[in-house]
């Protein structure tokens, strides 16, 4: 199906609603101000439900709901996914951290629009094309996925919460992210620069 499209005229120009552009984006948070509040939702989430900040037990909750929804034997039998299904008494999406991933991510957006930050664009450096950047976040992305239910939880659940109540698990965990993030940064860094 084709369209035609008529040109423009002057008065349909003048009709058109004016968008200000002039919408000043808001400078980032200082960092330490960030991590103060940060410290404090963490407190919050203490007193309020009993339970620190995580993110990976979300996705494995999701994970395994869908594994139970294509293969109920497999889930069923398997120890890893039937510990997130449960006895059935209660579904694996209402579980806190589910509602919490969802509050991020909601509030990120919230956010990004107070700030006049939200726009549809590829950070990378010139060096590498979109499809490279791509592919390196997919492939990272999948890899610290293992690695948070290998180290038992993400940045969130271990660094954070684990770091908060004082874990020598917590502690190694972050001091080994630290560690070879700073091993690998030398071979990554013509991506940025």
């Amino acid at each position: 199906m084709t369209t035609l499209a008529k040109a423009a005229s002057p008065e349909d120009i003048a009709a058109q609603p004016v968008v200000k552009a002039d919408r000043k984006v808001q400078p980032y948070w200082n960092p330490y101000l960030a991590g103060v509040g940060l410290g404090l939702v963490l407190l919050a989430a203490f007193v309020i439900m009993g339970r620190g900040l995580g993110a990976s037990g979300a996705f494995t909750s999701l994970v395994s709901v869908g594994v139970n929804a294509v293969a109920p034997e497999h889930a069923k039998f398997n120890a890893f996914f039937s510990e997130y299904l449960g006895d059935g008494t209660h579904h694996p999406l209402k579980e806190w951290l589910v509602f919490e991933v969802i509050g991020v991510l909601v509030g990120g957006f919230i956010s990004g629009s107070l700030a006049h930050r939200i726009k549809g664009t590829v950070e990378k450096s010139p060096r590498i094309s979109i499809r490279g950047r791509m592919m390196f976040a997919f492939v990272g992305g999948i890899l610290m996925g293992f690695g948070a239910k290998l180290a038992r939880g993400c940045t969130s659940g271990q660094a954070l919460t684990g770091g908060a109540l004082l874990g020598v698990g917590s502690w190694a965990f972050m001091l080994a992210v630290f560690a070879g993030g700073y091993a690998v940064a030398y071979f990554f860094r013509r991506q940025w620069t």
